[in-house]
């Protein structure tokens, strides 16, 4: 990176309860090497409690970004989106697995389908500006994480459904996406309109559209930007036999063509070549 560029950047797996619900927990603090970040359409729901000047979130279905003041709630995306930092940023956050944020939320994780929310919507403007005061007087990043797991711990919710959607969703991800539907509802003992339904609720999107996403991220993130690519040879392995309809749905995950995403990845490794940026997020021009 950069001599202009500083971030810190603390990351944790809570425990227990949390620890089934949550991938982990982050603390954010300085100048990142991109003002705005392009978010793939991942099976990654994500809340963030924002300490700092506000930040802006734009769906790639919405003309301008909208700016969020206290911090954001996304479910899992089915479209790219944008991220716009302030600099400097400050924030705490939290990466869940796909069906982790439903216990957090007053609504279906479908009525925030490419929608996100304010942490304010989710919890409420008291609760919300009280966590915020708290986790200001911390005095270390851990002590924040500390209190943010915390505040988890105490408004999680028993979810009708979870387990099986828990279950379901975690062979989904073993096969990255590549196992039948049907297979899945059969060995849960379920009916795929049952299945489908408690899906919607608790994870925001069906179990074929979650194994969609889970196929595309598995495909974008094996390719190899310093080589020559067969994009017929990539659209196969990722299932598709009418290279069309691939870029069609490579755009719709990723916000950029192919063609585009592999220049994009090209110039970020050239620029900072010692980022650890694992395949996402990506840059906006």
């Amino acid at each position: 990176m950069g001599d202009d560029v500083s971030v810190e950047y603390v990351s944790r797996v809570p425990g227990p309860p949390l620890d089934g619900l949550i991938d982990d927990l982050y603390y954010l603090d300085g100048s990142p090497p991109y003002s705005r970040l392009l978010l793939p359409a991942a099976p990654a729901p994500l809340l963030i409690v924002n300490l700092g000047a506000p930040f802006a979130l734009r769906t790639r279905t919405a003309v301008e970004a909208v700016e969020y003041a206290d911090g954001c709630v996304v479910a899992t995306p089915t479209r790219a989106w944008e991220f716009g930092y302030p600099t400097p940023t400050r924030s705490v956050g939290v990466h869940f697995r796909p069906w982790g944020l439903a216990p957090f939320l007053p609504v279906p994780a479908s009525e925030l389908l490419d929608r996100p929310a304010t942490v304010e919507q989710i919890w409420g403007r008291s609760a919300v500006a009280e966590l915020r005061h708290r986790l200001t007087l911390a005095e270390t990043p851990n002590e924040m994480l500390t209190l943010l797991e915390e505040e988890l711990v105490r408004r999680a919710r028993t979810i009708n459904g979870l387990d099986i959607v828990r279950q379901v969703s975690s062979a989904i991800a073993e096969t990255g996406g590549a196992v039948p539907i049907s297979d899945l509802s059969a060995a849960a003992h379920a009916s795929s309109t049952y299945l489908a339904k408690r899906f919607k609720e608790i994870i925001g999107v069906t179990p074929k559209r979650l194994a969609r996403g889970y196929r595309f991220t598995a495909t974008v993130l094996a390719i190899n930007v310093a080589a020559p690519i067969d994009w017929g040879d990539v659209a196969a392995r990722a299932g598709y036999f009418d290279q069309a309809h691939f870029v069609h749905e490579f755009r719709e995950f990723t916000g950029l063509t192919p063609t585009r995403y592999v220049e994009v990845r090209q110039r970020f490794l050239r620029e900072h070549p010692d980022h650890a940026l694992e395949g996402w997020p990506l840059p906006v021009d």
